[in-house]
């Protein structure tokens, strides 16, 4: 490992877990010739959650819990940690994990402003989903990591953990039951999310390139059903939410995306329009402060 690529290690996003170009570096850890770097990984959360339920095609197409190809848009991004990153310490991991603590009390102390009042049906159920969706993400993401040793699955299954730990946060204010709680990795309570988990971690498994349309799958239908549920929801905190945890998301896609243009993968979108796909693909990385 040589300078250039030392430089690279403490340019990760600590809030949605993307790797950033050096600003003096030619070298980018999201992209396909840097895949054996993974900086110092610590303890990585592997806490129990819930599963993912995400709206869009079967294996092929059509179906609410199916998968399909993907592709992720390029982020420009120019975020930059405050302290030099030591590689081949717990450092990265540790300055990443302290940065999304202190993000996760921020959205918390944003929820508790609110009175919970009572939740409509939709926003209820809505938030039940995307508390087990966002743990469907972070467990596959978790096993791709293993099998590939790509350095964004690691990354980002860090940011879904913060995802899920956001999503909790509106569940206790709401007084209502976690259906992630006692769930190990892979496991899901519905059958439709276990067999969703399933399909995406063997059709991961199969090859590198299957790995990252899984990725960019992943992420288009986190957008999609973000936006859906935003949709039917009216309170502010639940709002406030949803678009932290879809702007994060929007920057998870670019990332990968990076790695889909590297390996000359194919993908289309089947959950997003096309053009706002591209309009995500390649558009710059959004702050996530």
């Amino acid at each position: 490992m040589d300078n250039r690529e030392l430089s690279t290690q403490g340019r990760t996003c600590p809030t949605c877990g993307v790797d950033l170009p050096g600003l003096n570096s030619s070298v980018d850890n999201n992209l396909p010739n840097n895949q054996n770097i993974r900086g110092g990984q610590g303890n990585r959360g592997r806490g129990a959650g819930g599963g993912r339920g995400m709206g869009g095609g079967g294996m092929g197409g059509g179906g609410r819990f199916g998968m399909a190809g993907g592709g992720r848009g390029l982020g420009g991004g120019a975020w930059q940690s405050a302290v030099p990153a030591q590689v081949g310490s717990d450092f990265v991991y540790l300055d990443r994990t302290a940065h999304r603590e202190e993000h996760l009390a921020q959205i918390r102390s944003t929820v508790a402003a609110y009175r919970p009042g009572e939740l409509s049906v939709e926003e209820r159920d809505d938030l039940l989903l995307m508390r087990e969706e966002e743990k469907i993400a972070r467990d596959v993401y978790l096993r791709l990591y293993d099998r590939w040793g790509i350095r964004p699955f690691d990354n980002i299954s860090g940011a879904e953990q913060a995802h899920m730990d956001a999503i909790l946060a509106l569940l206790k204010h709401y007084g209502l039951s976690d259906p992630a709680q006692g769930l190990e990795l892979g496991r899901f309570h519905r059958a439709e999310l276990q067999d969703l988990y399933d399909r995406l971690v063997q059709q991961g498994l199969q090859s590198r390139e299957n790995a990252i349309r899984v990725g960019l799958l992943i992420e288009e239908l986190d957008i999609a059903d973000l936006q859906n549920a935003a949709h039917r929801a009216v309170k502010p905190e639940i709002l406030a939410v949803y678009a932290e945890l879809e702007r994060g998301s929007r920057n998870h896609l670019r990332a990968f995306y990076r790695w889909k243009q590297g390996l000359g993968i194919d993908y289309q979108p089947t959950h997003l329009l096309s053009d706002d796909f591209e309009r995500i693909a390649h558009s710059a990385q959004e702050d996530c402060q």
